[in-house]
């Protein structure tokens, strides 16, 4: 009997130091990809002054390892499903051993907890350490701005605790709810949390419909679109005179030394302008045959086939929540995977199921860099300050995070939420599971409808040609044409 104890904790011991080592080498990975990404659009421009160097450097580390936790979240519905569906396939096989329940609930546990230390201490310490400078009177330094640092998050966890401990009275006015107010860890941080993954819910709901229409428009900008009707060498013609007089006019003003300002600066932001028309009109002409009439459609295709089944799969779960109350999402305590499967088709909708969540992630990132609140957080490649980089990470790590409470309640996915994921008290809420479905089907449809007939609209106008009634933009051309032909003129 000792023997088989003593293999038993053997068993356990080996098993639990398996799941520290691919959970450190899983992390290590995505801190890595999160690193170089960070260094991609970081200012390069910040690593001059010695001490500022170091805050900057202190609070890349932190953004790096917020990024590789917003990683982790979005890896962890797709690598349970496969795991789920691997084990189903090869359960006996030795070399698969290692891929268990206990390995899934430890990584959802993890990306949990790693999702609230970053969101309540490692980006708020990066930030108030990024525009800390010392108490006035203090000693200049590192030391004095860790201080400052330290004290502006005590003071903040205070506001916070205070705000929740309010609206937690407020709702909640039964005896057992204020005894409850007095639990730090099991109630504060649960709630806190759980306010947190529903309002990146909504955000995601805000975001995703409308990543979803402007995913055409960027795919369009990133691929050569068939040329149909259209004379690219006649515009490239048309470009190169316009390019060709803007340089006289340049040339000119730098003759004449009393002009300058404003109106040069205006002619070389015309002139970069032409010029990056020029270049789009020419990589469109070098493009192959089967660059612009076949990847174009496919990829357009494959778009459009993407939203219409996220969408048919939300309309199918609104009427599963109505007939069945099984749909709602949940939580799940057990710690076994492989014993079935949660897709009717099998491995291949479990695949379709990973695709659209990856789409569904990519579409709420355009989305929420399409609208104008969120604009001034776009990152530019080597030139993005660390505080944008703060907020850049802060707002995946929220839209990360949400991203699998927000498959699940979309009924994209069957797989229950695992770990503090299924704790969230909204998810019991029928009308506001009901109400979140209804919401993403109505603005998805309507985004998508906007989107297609803008597109008929303005190709309608181009054809009957109306589109010339646009004052505005005809004065501008008109004004740019005399001045082309004005210096045309001149030079003959």
């Amino acid at each position: 009997m000792e023997e088989d104890d003593v293999t038993i904790r053997e068993q356990n011991f080996h098993s639990q130091v398996r799941e520290y080592i691919v959970c450190f080498l899983l992390f290590a990975v995505l801190y890595i990809v999160s690193y170089c990404i960070i260094s991609l659009y970081k200012r390069k421009s910040d690593d001059q002054e010695d001490e500022d160097a170091i805050v900057n450097r202190i609070s890349m580390y932190l953004c790096t390892f917020t990024l590789a936790v917003s990683g982790g979240a979005v890896l962890l519905l797709p690598f349970s499903i496969i795991s789920n569906e691997i084990l189903l396939s090869l359960p006996k096989n030795y070399y698969i051993q290692w891929l268990n329940g206990s390995l899934i609930h430890g990584l959802w546990n993890l990306v949990s907890l790693f999702s609230n230390l970053c969101l309540f201490v490692l980006m708020p310490f990066a930030y108030f350490f990024l525009e800390s400078e010392g108490f006035a009177g203090s000693k200049k330094g590192i030391r004095a701005r860790v201080l400052e640092t330290f004290v502006m998050l005590f003071l903040l966890g205070l506001l916070i605790l205070g705000i929740v401990w309010v609206a937690s009275a407020l709702i909640d006015n039964d005896a057992a709810s204020m005894e409850s107010l007095y639990d730090l860890w099991e109630f504060y941080l649960p709630y806190l949390y759980s306010c947190i993954s529903l309002m990146g819910g909504l955000l995601l709901l805000m975001c995703t419909p409308v990543g979803m229409s402007r995913m055409f428009t960027v795919m369009g900008q990133l691929l050569v679109k068939p040329t149909i009707l259209e004379d690219l060498d006649e515009q490239i013609y048309c470009i190169q005179l316009q390019e060709e007089a803007l340089e006289r006019r340049l040339n000119g003003m730098m003759s004449n030394s009393y002009l300058h300002g404003n109106s040069q600066h205006h002619l070389y932001k015309e002139l970069e302008n032409i010029r990056n028309q020029r270049n789009k009109l020419e990589r469109r002409k070098k493009a192959s045959a089967w660059e612009k009439n076949l990847l174009y459609p496919i990829v357009m295709m494959i778009l459009l086939a993407g939203t219409a089944i996220s969408v048919l799969l939300v309309a199918l779960n609104i009427v599963y929540l109505l007939v069945d109350e099984t749909a709602m999402p949940k939580g799940s305590t057990e710690r076994d995977i492989g014993n079935a499967s949660l897709s009717t088709f099998g491995v291949a909708q479990a695949v379709v199921e990973i695709i659209l969540m990856f789409y569904l992630m990519v579409s709420s990132v355009v989305g929420f860099y399409s609208l104008r609140i969120f604009q001034e957080l776009t990152p530019i490649k080597d030139d993005t300050t660390m505080t944008t980089i703060i907020g850049c990470c802060v707002s995946i790590l929220v839209l990360s995070s949400a991203l699998p409470v927000m498959s699940r309640t979309l009924g994209i996915t069957r797989f229950d939420l695992l770990g503090d994921f299924g704790r969230f008290n909204w998810l019991g809420n029928f009308y506001i599971v009901l109400s979140y479905n209804l919401l993403f089907a109505v603005v998805t449809t309507l985004c998508l409808v906007r989107k297609f007939t803008s597109a008929v609209r303005e190709e309608l106008l181009k054809a009957l040609g109306l589109d010339k009634l646009n004052l505005s933009n005809s004065t501008t051309d008109a004004e740019s044409g005399k001045h082309a032909v004005n210096g045309h003129q001149k030079t003959l």
